[in-house]
């Protein structure tokens, strides 16, 4: 069993920064990739970036391309999403997700833990 915390959401300014984290716990050495997914009102999930628990591989949105950028802290079993430029249409709950079997991926089905989330508004 893996555990994921989300941490760090909160409201800011279009073209603000922030830093959102992800927290793992539990069986943390079963782990091959971490994805970030968000959901905003009235949408459906959407991928946002994914990450290899080696930290070798990313991958990311087009949508999100050159304003985040994804880290792993190894020695705090953690990744943060560093969120850059913020817009308004970032406005969601963001999860983090862990996968056992696999490479990073940007299919949620391809995903077996989850956060409970963290909300991110961006305000105009």
């Amino acid at each position: 069993q893996v555990h994921l915390v989300e941490s760090g959401g909160g409201l800011v300014q279009a073209g603000d920064s922030l830093r959102i984290s992800c927290a793992a716990s539990g069986r943390t050495f079963s782990m091959n990739a971490v994805g970030w997914f968000r959901r905003a009102p009235g949408k459906e999930r959407e991928f946002v970036v994914g990450v290899s628990w080696s930290g070798e591989s990313t991958l990311y949105a087009d949508s999100v391309k050159g304003r985040f950028t994804v880290s792993r802290d190894n020695a705090k079993n953690t990744v943060h999403l560093q969120m850059n430029s913020l817009k308004p249409e970032d406005t969601a709950v963001y999860y983090c997700a862990a996968r056992t079997v696999g490479w990073t991926s940007s299919r949620a089905l391809d995903y077996l833990y989850w956060g409970q989330g963290t909300q991110v508004t961006v305000s105009p």
